[in-house]
């Protein structure tokens, strides 16, 4: 049983841990150094609270002192980020949503990222106890323009970029329903970047239909693709918003924040 005293500890240890990240939260709203007086007015602080706790910050280097009265966020945090972004692996931020997004669809889930001209699939959800689902070997490979994954990473390439891949590759298909002229990929390509999505309409294989989006690092990257593989007539339409919801909250683990989101 804890004594009166040390939930009084407890309690005080808390309050200072929320008034250091109350001045922390402060101090990233400010692309410049912050007077002391306008941190104590952003976080309701009396002054000498909010110095005191910067001087600790400055100790640790988690706050710099910019010059007398005023103080910016530490490279101790810089440090810090890039020790969490080293860390962050795309296929361990993607299992678990991967998961979800299956148990939804009932179909196979996988993870792709691009390896020259080819697309590898890096993982995969899914379940024999699911039913018919197409399942790609992980360490497989496929053409770009003939996957809906790979379609993204061509859809983010500028035109000359494409038509060299064009030219290295000549287009080769699979089946009737592959795309091998250029005019007809360039024009599948504007659909991508304007759908936000891509397809694969039993272009790399009959009888199989998948869909795919994007995921991208803090940097706005796209370093991944996600997508549903099908069979032809199991798949669904409105399977593209959970989708992209699923893609988006992968990158937002990631580090990516979307155009026009709110901080």
């Amino acid at each position: 049983m804890k004594t009166e005293q040390g939930n009084d500890n407890s309690q005080i240890s808390i309050q200072v841990i929320e008034r250091m990240i109350s001045l922390l939260d402060a101090l990233a709203q400010y692309p410049d150094p912050v007077s002391l007086k306008e941190l104590s007015t952003v976080t309701g602080l009396h002054p000498s609270t909010a110095h005191r706790i910067l001087n600790d910050l400055v100790v640790k280097r988690f706050v710099d002192r910019a010059e007398a009265g005023s103080y910016r966020l530490g490279m101790r945090l810089l440090e810090l980020g890039n020790i969490v972004k080293s860390r962050l692996d795309v296929r361990e931020a993607a299992l678990e949503f991967m998961r979800a997004l299956h148990r939804k669809t009932h179909q196979t889930i996988n993870l792709s990222v691009r390896q020259g001209d080819e697309i590898v699939y890096i993982d995969r959800s899914f379940s024999e106890r699911s039913g018919m689902q197409v399942v790609r070997a992980i360490g497989g490979r496929a053409p770009l323009h003939l996957t809906s994954t790979g379609k993204l990473f061509l859809s983010a390439d500028d035109p000359k970029q494409v038509r060299a891949y064009a030219t290295r590759t000549g287009l080769a298909g699979h089946n009737k329903n592959s795309i091998t002229d250029l005019v007809k990929l360039e024009r599948e390509l504007s659909l991508v970047r304007a759908r936000g999505y891509a397809r694969d309409n039993e272009e790399l294989e009959l009888g199989v239909r998948c869909m795919a989006a994007g995921i991208f690092d803090d940097s706005g990257k796209l370093i991944a693709g996600l997508s549903i593989s099908a069979p032809a007539d199991r798949l669904q339409e409105e399977w593209v918003e959970d989708l992209i919801g699923t893609a988006g909250e992968i990158s937002a683990v990631l580090g990516h924040v979307q155009q026009g989101a709110v901080a």
